[in-house]
């Protein structure tokens, strides 16, 4: 039977009012799932300022209650909620490349309710089960912070397989999570510099093993064999390109403005690569959960602060001031 429960409306300019929300039952090839904790992201900023028609929450785990016709996940099965809702059979998901799907049915939390809310309906096929020994706050570490993070070293993986030096722009939960991904897949001997320009963020990279840069103040770095913008800002994607030394691959991962080139100067001379990469696939879940389970100590401390649902006003008052690493919101145990 369809239910009904309080959940969280974004209305605009910072406010969010609770009302009454009826959540249908689960249809064919579909799962029911009590939300049990849901990671802020940067990119609800722009539903807290401008209001959403569903409930946000992109970055959600919980647990299955009901299942529809045709499913295979038993009911009580904890798991992750991958955000693009992928059809399974277009081109690109065939060949596995699932974050380009290009028959997508929604955007969970953005086109369709979210994990802010105490339940969210999802395919089956955009769920990600884990066992009961990772919490549904560390589960949220195999979205943004795992999985966007390693697929973009992946990416750069693909075009040099000898990086010795890393330049990430921003140290925000993604800046953070590249930096602790890129420490388990280099090593430590490896030098990973982190720009932002807030002291609070660059001194909490720094306790995670990044050698801080101050973005306030112009870089000097040169030869970098690989970089990875998160932020989004242009300023910071073209010192992402002049740290670069020969053969250097730039990823950008965060949305926002662009990036001039000078083809010549900047790509041929010096063989480099400027790629983008968006989210990642649904099938590197599974070598990121052995990684989560390998590394849960230094993953979970990207996590700096977990609050209750009945606290999400102050929990994205406290993200958005820039003095944090990850911020989860967690839903009463039911």
């Amino acid at each position: 039977m369809p239910r009904t429960a309080i959940a969280p409306t974004f209305v605009g300019e910072g406010k969010i009012e609770l009302r009454e929300h009826t959540y249908r039952d689960p249809g064919p090839g579909e799962l029911l799932l009590a939300v049990g904790a849901n990671a802020i992201c940067g990119t609800d900023r722009e539903q807290w300022f401008e209001g959403s028609a569903v409930v946000p929450g992109h970055e959600a785990a919980g647990t299955v209650v009901a299942a529809g016709e045709g499913t295979t996940v038993a009911e009580g099965t904890r798991g992750a909620v991958f955000l693009m809702d992928y059809c399974g059979t277009c081109r690109s998901c065939r060949l596995g490349y699932t974050n380009q799907c290009l028959a997508k049915r929604n955007d969970m939390g953005f086109t369709a309710d979210g994990g802010y809310g105490p339940y969210e309906i999802v395919h089956e096929s955009n769920f990600f089960a884990v066992p009961d020994s990772v919490t549904a706050a560390e589960a949220t570490l195999l979205l943004d912070v795992m999985g966007t993070s390693g697929h973009a070293l992946g990416r750069i993986h693909r075009m040099r397989d000898d990086v010795e030096s890393l330049y990430v722009a921003g140290a925000g939960p993604i800046g953070l999570g590249i930096l602790v991904m890129a420490r388990i897949r280099y090593g430590a001997d490896v030098p990973v510099y982190v720009s932002d320009v807030s002291p609070w963020r660059l001194a909490f990279a720094e306790e995670l093993g990044a050698t801080p840069v101050d973005a306030t103040r112009p870089v000097t770095l040169t030869g970098v064999d690989a970089a990875i913008d998160s932020t989004g800002k242009q300023s910071a994607r073209q010192t992402a390109v002049a740290v670069l030394g020969k053969r250097g691959v730039l990823a950008c991962v965060g949305h926002g403005e662009g990036l001039t080139l000078d083809v010549s100067a900047d790509l041929i001379a010096p063989e480099r690569t400027v790629m983008g990469s968006e989210y990642f696939a649904y099938a590197e879940m599974a070598a990121n959960l052995e990684l989560l389970q390998a590394h849960l100590p230094q993953l979970s401390r990207i996590i700096t602060h977990r609050l209750p649902a009945s606290e999400l006003t102050a929990a994205f008052e406290l993200f958005l001031g820039g003095e944090t690493g990850k911020v989860v919101v967690t839903q009463d145990e039911r």
